[in-house]
């Protein structure tokens, strides 16, 4: 266990960040599942364009790496457009 103050906050920060993190991300990726299993083009492109927001901002705050928010953005498109 911790012995300073500073290392008690990090720790309930840190945990606080992870739990955070865990439910954008888990949310971020059933909203892909469903845009994924979504049959009508013109209800998939709507969804596209949430879905893309919430990759950016995972990518932004790091929680996936850059390159994976491209490559999932990329197949989504695809995936959409060949709708």
């Amino acid at each position: 266990m911790a012995n300073h103050k500073s290392a008690l906050k990090r720790i309930r920060s840190n945990e606080k960040r992870r739990v955070l993190n865990r439910y954008q991300h888990k949310t971020t990726r059933n909203a892909i599942k469903a845009l994924r299993l979504a049959t009508d083009k013109s209800d998939a492109s709507a969804k596209l364009s949430n879905v893309i927001s919430m990759i950016d901002k995972l990518a932004k705050k790091n929680i996936i790496h850059n390159n994976k928010a491209s490559n999932l953005k990329s197949k989504l498109t695809k995936h959409v457009s060949a709708l």
